[in-house]
């Protein structure tokens, strides 16, 4: 199994010290977690799009190209990328681009978002979230597939003889994950592709995202793509963790009481009774994680935000020590002892290269001569694949 960390890219107050982080601050402490993630031995790092404050994260393949051009083996990701905001043309464009850059070490989620405002700022219509989700994937998809691709559609100008660059890497897509927090669409449209189903698993209680993610298995089962137990399942999750659990639930608290997504609601401890919240020893965040396996099947990454409501850059590099050195290592043990021999294995580019090609070189696509357009004629690449 994959774990890993994603951030929502809140610029949230500290309501300890009682500072807010200027967007600098908060830029570059975010590419220090993300170094700290692969540090201490976790496999991924994401990070959400949003185009609004309090949050920065505007445009993730420019963070994450930098994050991944200062690490080694940490795969980057996106904790959502806007399939309804963004033209596809330009997904198709930036994130190959990433997959370059980071040589294959990069996979993104897509979804809607939850910000209704950001529809009318970039000329869409939330009235039309989920047929825009559905039809911007499927362009996408071909985009990534298709050397020269003709198409029409309902919510953008058609696509005639028109070559999508640079190619992606060993001409193999990026692995795409479907987020979703209450649309079974968005689980069939993943099933649908055989691509992968992220659950975010942080608000709601096991039983709504149990229902979401047994649909998806037996629809990608359905189309083909595999047995149910070998779906492609993310899920997310939150954790503080000290050493001993009264710490952990007495530094946390004032955090989690101001935090301006669930703060001044339920007690802590009501909250966590109710959703994967995880305060306490690494014990405690240990036996919580084990029991997702239990709830949602085998499944191939486990996120964990840490970075939010207005917690320090120290504390969330100390949330990192403790994760990587006390928590994560006797969960690979335990998942692994526990896991079906049927289990998918996690998706990485070199898997997926290996899948398509074999023993094979993969295809590295050449292009002609300058066509000066890219309307008409066949392939603009030398081998015509």
């Amino acid at each position: 199994m994959q774990f890993g960390i994603f951030s929502v890219s809140d610029i949230t107050r500290d309501p300890v010290s009682g500072e807010t982080p200027s967007e600098a601050e908060r830029i570059d402490a975010i590419v220090q977690i993300a170094q700290k993630t692969e540090e201490v031995g976790l496999d991924v790092f994401a990070i959400g799009e949003h185009h609004n404050p309090p949050f920065f994260s505007s445009a993730p393949t420019t963070l994450l190209a930098a994050i991944a051009a200062t690490t080694k083996r940490l795969i980057v990701s996106t904790a959502t990328t806007l399939i309804t905001t963004n033209d596809p043309v330009r997904l198709a464009e930036e994130y190959a681009m990433l997959q370059h850059l980071a040589k294959g070490r990069m996979d993104l989620m897509l979804g809607r978002g939850n910000t209704a405002p950001v529809y009318p700022w970039f000329g869409a219509d939330i009235r039309q979230s989920l047929p825009l989700a559905l039809e911007n994937y499927n362009l996408l998809h071909r985009l990534w597939r298709e050397d020269v691709v003709d198409w029409e559609g309902k919510f953008r100008t058609p696509l005639q003889g028109f070559t999508s660059t640079p190619r992606p890497l060993d001409d193999v897509p990026p692995f795409v994950w479907h987020g979703s927090i209450r649309t079974p669409e968005i689980a069939e449209q993943a099933a649908y592709y055989g691509d992968g189903f992220f659950a975010n698993n942080i608000f709601w209680p096991k039983e709504h995202y149990m229902r979401l993610i047994k649909f998806y298995r037996q629809r990608y089962a359905h189309y083909g793509h595999g047995t149910e137990k070998q779906a492609i399942v993310g899920l997310g999750g939150q954790a503080y963790i000290a050493k001993k659990s009264q710490d952990a639930l007495n530094e946390f608290r004032p955090y989690f009481n101001e935090a301006p997504v669930y703060g001044h609601g339920p007690k802590m401890e009501d909250f966590m009774e109710m959703t994967p919240l995880s305060v306490g020893s690494p014990q405690e965040v240990i036996d919580k994680t084990l029991t997702f396996r239990e709830h949602f099947g085998d499944y191939q990454r486990q996120m964990f935000l840490m970075d939010h409501a207005g917690l320090p850059l120290k504390t969330v590099l100390n949330q990192l020590d403790l994760l990587g050195e006390e928590v994560v290592p006797v969960l690979r043990k335990e998942i692994e002892a526990r896991q079906d021999p049927e289990t998918a294995k996690p998706p990485t580019h070199a898997l997926r290269v290996k899948e398509k090609y074999g023993d094979q070189p993969a295809r590295q696509p050449k292009p002609n001569a300058n066509r000066g357009d890219n309307v008409t004629g066949g392939s603009p690449y030398q081998d015509n694949q």
